[in-house]
């Protein structure tokens, strides 16, 4: 197996378009140009971009962003081993490198002086500087980078620049539509469609409560973790208090309307 064929999706990802952003990414990528994803958390970006790279049949890496990341964490670093020290890449080079869809997922959980070390990449140069080792990388041909964030906790410690927001295009995501969410729950958890729907419901209730107490709503993620558990045995009310409440919020006024949405849901 080649490098570039362990970064394969091997399997195709469960996803259902809400709209045209299928044909919108691939037009994207026909082209080469950086790709941005706007959402709340657990609404489907990450399963966008697994499922464009399986579609497209491309190598797919994926960095989870932190704050303590470093721009060497991203573009690699030198290591001290028996024979004195070797350069090890960091996933963003190996993606330049190969050809891969890099995927910095949460771009905003790093600090601004490390994201810089993406814009080479996002306009014509399509080139990444390695400045420790003295090295200038050309973008293989195949190379894209694709970009995340939730605007939803945008604030002036974590936002993007506008230098670089404005070196990609975008598409916004929001939780899918009730029949769709519905159906989403159902492949995922195995579960029937009525009672997908049912929590369903409960997640559109906690999510019209944003702004109102809650930073956010209950994520698809979520409903399927809830569903799962329903699925094992658990009792909907555990698990939709297990799932779906107590991992967003330690408001105790909010878990209580909340509690109540799901015993009126589960009498």
């Amino acid at each position: 197996m080649s490098n570039k064929d362990q970064y394969l999706v091997r399997a195709e990802p469960f996803y259902r378009a809400q709209g045209r952003e299928v044909e919108l990414y691939e037009a994207a990528y026909a082209a080469r140009l950086p790709v941005m994803l706007k959402g709340p958390t657990g609404c489907g970006k990450s399963r966008f971009v697994e499922y464009m790279a399986w579609k497209l049949n491309k190598p797919l890496i994926t960095v989870a962003c932190n704050e303590d990341m470093t721009a060497s964490d991203l573009v690699g670093r030198y290591l001290l081993d028996a024979n004195g020290t070797r350069w090890l890449d960091g996933p963003l080079t190996i993606a330049a490198r190969l050809g891969a869809i890099c995927y910095l997922d949460e771009i905003v959980e790093a600090r601004q002086d490390t994201t810089v070390v993406i814009h080479p990449l996002t306009d014509h140069r399509r080139v990444l500087p390695l400045d420790k080792k003295g090295e200038l990388i050309e973008a293989h041909p195949d190379f894209q980078l694709v970009i995340s964030y939730n605007p939803g906790y945008q604030s002036l410690m974590k936002d993007l620049k506008q230098s670089t927001k404005q070196r990609f295009t975008a598409f916004d995501f929001d939780y899918p539509e009730a029949a769709l969410e519905t159906q989403i729950v159902v492949t995922e958890s195995g579960v029937d469609a009525e009672l997908a729907a049912t929590l369903v419901k409960i997640a559109q209730t906690a999510r019209n409560l944003k702004g109102h107490g809650l930073d956010e709503g209950i994520s698809t993620r979520l409903v399927v973790y809830a569903a799962t558990l329903i699925g094992r045995g658990v009792a909907p009310q555990d698990a939709c208090r297990m799932a779906m409440v107590r991992p967003i919020t330690d408001d105790a006024d909010i878990r209580a309307t909340l509690d109540h949405a799901v015993d009126a849901s589960f009498p």
